[in-house]
């Protein structure tokens, strides 16, 4: 366990405009060994505030990772993961996608944008947990992530 966790919560901002999904990952993650806190926004707009406090994120926390859906409403979540890679003051923070979509296009230009993982929602709910489940197991226990 990173010593991060043993001490405050491992911060997530999860980018999800599909209230269901958002909630399926609140789910999984609620059984987590370790402290996690999740942050949601529901849109690219929201998400890029959120990452540079602006507004009503002012007193925003830091994330430790993003969890990024692609097909997002009002800037999709393709702009989001460039503007996160080409800002100084981001760019060290590891962006997971994690989307429906199957596309290799996708897949490419979210790996040519510097994604750290690319991940296809299952539909089942006990896959989704699984694959929550792996996601918190690899970053928040296995990887030593970058300090804020």
């Amino acid at each position: 366990m990173s010593v991060k966790s043993a001490i405050m919560p491992i911060e997530v901002l999860l980018v999800e405009d599909n209230p269901g999904d958002a909630q399926l990952t609140r789910i999984a993650l609620e059984d987590s060994k370790i402290s996690i806190h999740l942050n949601v926004v529901e849109d690219g707009v929201e998400a890029m505030a959120f990452l540079r406090k602006q507004e009503k994120y002012a007193t925003a926390v830091h994330p430790d990772i993003v969890l990024l859906d692609l097909n997002l409403p009002k800037k999709d979540g393709r702009e989001v993961l460039a503007e996160i890679k080409s800002d100084i003051n981001l760019k060290r923070i590891p962006v997971v996608i994690l989307t429906t979509s199957q596309a290799e296009e996708d897949i490419i230009k979210a790996y040519n944008l510097a994604a750290n993982c690319y991940i296809t929602k299952p539909v089942d709910f006990d896959q989704f947990a699984k694959i929550v489940q792996s996601i918190e197991n690899f970053w928040f226990v296995i990887v030593k992530l970058p300090p804020e």
